[in-house]
């Protein structure tokens, strides 16, 4: 198993990390344009390898996308992060031109390859990925799912005081502030529904923080995070890596699930070796169904944006 990863910034850094430490993959490569800087952060890694038990190969490369041939999964972490203020949106002008070139560039190397979409705004740039390679739509993943996913049952766990292990909960929508849907109605807490425990108002506390979880990092770290982002693209490569059927709530190309068409959204995905094996459309009620159409047309328009 070979996996590319774009982008040695933090972001990037932290998904080969992850990668490697978790030990499934044979070799990471981190690509960057800054002359030497993925090869500096592959050295560091690497000089990890023993303290931390694995032998996964780290190797980097400064924009040489041959390094990259043949890899079962590459990941796109490269542009802009958000700054304080900043939404996600707002990164779509810069961000677009370089999602596609380094898209591109990658299946020169790799056409067999599955793309996991970091980049923000994460919906839209999935969305130009499907766009603009040909790639079958099953190869093409958008992350923020599992990402908004994980800080939702962070926020349960707070609200609950339970340990996070006791703790399930999914995130749909889009992967904006105004577009994330928290399933708050289906989360449990060892199979008993959250609002066993939790008020009506301490749940809609949970929902809240959850959608602004993102930019409350932002505001405090002053760029976008990168440990959370790194854990949830290294769970989605080893659930393709190892074949596991895992479901994620992934951006996905829909076509008519849900009712939604020609666009990249968050939805409950089935991953394994071919990449999304499976979108599992589950029963949401009319206010659920509500926000995720409220959502996609946020993602619609941003997606108008787009210069394809």
């Amino acid at each position: 198993m070979k996996v590319t990863v774009v982008g040695a910034g933090a972001v990037g850094a932290s998904c080969a990390e992850y990668i490697a430490i978790k030990d499934f993959a044979s070799e990471v490569v981190i690509l960057d344009i800054k002359e030497g800087f993925a090869e500096g952060k592959a050295m560091d890694l690497m000089q990890t390898a023993s303290l931390n038990s694995f032998d996964t190969k780290i190797t980097g490369s400064t924009n040489d996308y041959s390094k990259t041939a043949g890899s079962d999964v590459c990941v796109i972490t490269s542009g802009i992060p958000r700054k304080p203020g900043m939404t996600r949106e707002e990164l779509i002008g810069i961000n677009a031109g370089i999602v596609k070139m380094v898209s591109a560039s990658l299946i020169k190397h790799s056409p067999d390859t599955i793309i996991i979409v970091v980049s923000n705004p994460m919906d839209t740039m999935t969305y130009l990925v499907h766009k603009t390679t040909g790639l079958p739509k099953e190869r093409i993943i958008g992350m923020g799912g599992a990402l908004d996913s994980a800080r939702f049952k962070y926020r349960l766990a707070e609200a609950l005081g339970a340990p996070i292990s006791d703790v399930d909960g999914m995130v749909i929508g889009g992967h904006s502030d105004k577009g994330m849907v928290p399933l708050i109605g289906k989360a449990v807490r060892n199979s008993v529904v959250v609002s066993e425990f939790l008020s009506e108002e301490r749940m809609e506390q949970v929902v809240q923080d959850t959608k602004v979880g993102g930019a409350t990092l932002t505001g405090l770290l002053g760029t976008s995070a990168w440990y959370a982002p790194g854990a949830a693209v290294s769970a989605m490569v080893q659930a393709i890596a190892c074949d596991t059927k895992k479901i994620f709530p992934c951006s996905a190309l829909l076509a008519g699930e849900f009712g939604l068409s020609d666009l990249a959204i968050g939805v409950p995905c089935v991953l394994g070796a071919n990449g999304i094996e499976k979108i599992v459309e589950i029963s949401l009620t009319d206010a659920e169904k509500a926000k995720l159409a409220e959502s996609a047309e946020g993602v619609k328009k941003t997606n108008g944006l787009l210069e394809l």
